[in-house]
């Protein structure tokens, strides 16, 4: 088989990607990478959750502290590659790289809101969310949000090779 169609054979569609990601939320995280001052890859896990924009195009919502090094490197350049991966061995390899413009949300309403997301998604069953909010209220004066756009995607998933190398 040839490298292209091996990689053809691989790619996810779609639909498939943006089931994979979202499957992944709740129990997963993802990795992002920003540049860091002295321009080196900056690489940290976070919770994210997925929002859709406009019924068609979905974005990652995370937050993280104001001062944190993420912060403060997408400040300077807003841009972060993030990656959504499952699998253990090569067979089981599926993944989804991401190219993601990066906006980061101050406003407090919102921040909160994204943090809301966050911990119910992770939250027992039943849950009650008045109960949280008071929680991530309290946390989010000291956050921002990260809304990150994919521009660029890259999936693969080792499961359509039915076994094959």
């Amino acid at each position: 088989m040839a490298a292209s169609s091996r990689r053809d054979a691989i790619r996810m569609t779609d639909d498939e990607v943006a089931r994979f990601v979202a499957d992944r939320a709740a129990d997963s995280t993802v990795t992002i990478a920003t540049l860091g001052p002295n321009g080196r890859p900056h690489l940290v896990p976070l919770w994210y959750v997925v929002r859709e924009t406009d019924g068609s195009k979905w974005r990652l919502a995370s937050w993280t502290y104001a001062r944190s090094q993420k912060a403060q490197n997408l400040r300077r350049d807003p841009r972060a590659t993030l990656l959504v991966e499952s699998g253990q061995s090569y067979d089981e390899l599926r993944g989804v790289s991401l190219e993601c413009d990066v906006e980061l949300v101050t406003d407090l309403d919102t921040v909160t809101s994204i943090g809301l997301a966050l911990a119910l998604a992770r939250a027992p069953e039943g849950t009650d969310p008045d109960a949280v909010r008071g929680l991530v209220a309290a946390q989010a004066t000291k956050r921002v949000g990260l809304v990150c756009t994919p521009t660029t995607v890259v999936s693969w998933d080792h499961t359509k090779l039915g076994g094959g190398y």
